[in-house]
């Protein structure tokens, strides 16, 4: 007779064997080969945690109405970069940068811009003071967007000048991620003083289930914005929050974030505000343009595609800089950011200088990075030398050997300062600055925003912000690497495996 702990016994094997063969089946599907192996490792190894997890966090894609929602913008977008007159901006680039413009705008909507001026701020507290003072200026609109966005005694002096602007009649429009934002202190005092001041604020990709808003947990909003009257624009790294984060462990290292912001003027900052109009528009279902046109934009109904091409308008031009805005996330199909990443550091042919808080590459930008140096031209890699992320900082760490074997200098910013400036450089006129990370959570998982820069005075700046980084930083050799104890490189590699899952 079979008793029933047989049964039990025999219900389970046949459950674990349902596991795997689903897993193979549906797993892989339309995935990165990398993270659906690290999915079914995770699977195979302990099926039911394994299982419960990707059920919670295995999809990378946003909702399917958020996506639609998204595709309607991105179509929009594309409508509008139809329209521009390419022959300005493009007429004396070299063909490779033409057609990553052209990339970039078949993915992302946005187009190539002549005519601006920018200035790089990397004081922490100064590029705060600054922003306030940009808002003090405004006397239309003021469109925020930040990550983590949070009062205290750092930002208090920004969140003052939002407050005088919203008293004197600018609409002054906010948006933060739930959440990054609900994570830190001050988070309900943050919402208490927008409602003071009259802001319209709103939370991105909000965790609300009960209120029918609900989406994979670690897919965010990671975008840095400000446009104060359409006229100025800044993004970078740059969160709006102290410099330690108000977080204990940060407090009691003593560690400080060091950051890069891009203050913009001219045409582009138009795309950088549709980014945020977009950003609302996903969020709330009502489009926001302001200033005389408003109203007859909006008569017939909040809709992207009824707003025509003065989404984007021309204004006199500042400058030298061609900009084009690339955004990317989970609500595109394609990877935008890794993409130009990789078409980038393919062009380069006399230097290539990447700097990133979060470096944990896949295999094609790897790829790409070694065969730069392979074919002769010189890679220089600013991380900081010590991390905040424990699984985000070894698993960039298991990459170290492989770049140092490659000829790539790894130059380790000095603690207690994170390097959380997220840029680089190719040759001599082009640059690349904005919110995303080298690593595959923001190639897949954020919501990111970078700009594109063709401009040899704009690359002068960002030499004298990495010869800065140069001078403090500390060159890791691979002798010295090699010298690291087994435990190091065993949470190393471990860490490097779960970075896959996606």
């Amino acid at each position: 007779m079979f008793t029933g702990a047989w049964w039990w016994a025999t219900a389970l094997v046949v459950l674990d064997l349902a596991i795997r063969v689903l897993a193979v089946v549906f797993v892989p599907r339309n995935r990165r080969p990398t993270s659906g192996m690290a999915w079914l490792l995770a699977i195979f190894l302990i099926p039911y945690f394994g299982v419960i997890a990707f059920l919670l966090i295995g999809s990378p894609k946003l909702p399917r109405k958020r996506r639609e929602v998204q595709e309607e913008i991105n179509t929009f977008m594309r409508s509008i970069s139809a329209e521009e007159p390419h022959d300005e901006a493009r007429g004396k680039n070299p063909a490779w940068f033409n057609s990553l413009v052209e990339m970039n705008n078949a993915y992302g909507g946005l187009p190539l811009l002549a005519g601006n001026s920018g200035r790089l701020l990397g004081d922490y507290e100064q590029t705060i003071q600054t922003m306030a003072d940009a808002v003090d200026a405004a006397t239309d609109h003021v469109h925020v967007q930040f990550y983590i966005l949070s009062v205290d005694a750092t930002t208090a002096g920004f969140f003052d000048a939002l407050e005088r602007a919203s008293a004197r009649g600018v609409r002054v429009n906010v948006m933060l991620d739930h959440w990054a934002s609900r994570g830190k202190p001050h988070y309900a005092a943050t919402k208490a003083r927008l409602d003071a001041m009259g802001a319209d604020w709103r939370l991105m990709l909000p965790l609300q289930p009960l209120k029918g808003k609900f989406q994979r947990p670690d897919l965010r909003n990671h975008r840095k914005i400000l446009v104060i009257d359409g006229t100025v624009g800044y993004m970078g790294s740059l969160n709006m929050i102290s410099r330690d984060y108000n977080v204990k462990k940060n407090i009691a290292r003593g560690l400080k974030w060091k950051e890069l912001v891009l203050e913009l003027d001219g045409p582009g900052v138009a795309t950088l505000d549709a980014v945020f109009i977009s950003d609302w528009y996903s969020e709330t279902g009502e489009v926001i343009i302001e200033g005389v046109r408003r109203a007859e934009l909006v008569a017939s109904g909040d809709s992207p595609g009824r707003l025509g091409t003065a989404l984007i308008e021309h204004r006199e031009e500042r400058g030298t800089m061609l900009t084009q805005v690339v955004p990317s996330g989970p609500g595109f199909e394609r990877e935008n950011n890794l993409r130009l990443f990789l078409g980038l550091i393919h062009a380069a042919q006399k230097r290539i200088v990447i700097t990133s808080p979060y470096f944990v590459p896949d295999e094609s930008l790897m790829y790409a990075v070694t065969s730069a140096v392979a074919r002769g031209v010189p890679v220089d890699l600013f991380v900081s030398e010590v991390g905040d992320q424990a699984l985000v900082y070894h698993a960039q760490r298991s990459y170290y050997e492989e770049l140092l074997r490659a000829g790539v200098r790894i130059y380790l910013y000095p603690a207690p300062y994170i390097l959380h400036a997220k840029h680089f450089t190719i040759d001599d006129e082009t640059a690349l600055i904005g919110s995303s990370n080298m690593d595959m959570r923001s190639f897949g998982l954020n919501m990111e925003v970078s700009m594109l820069v063709r401009d040899a005075g704009f690359v002068d700046q960002m030499r004298e912000v990495e010869d800065d980084y140069r001078e403090v930083s500390r060159q890791l050799t691979l002798e010295e690497w090699l010298k690291q104890p087994l435990r190091s490189t065993v949470l190393d590699n471990l860490a490097r495996l779960t970075s896959a899952l996606q």
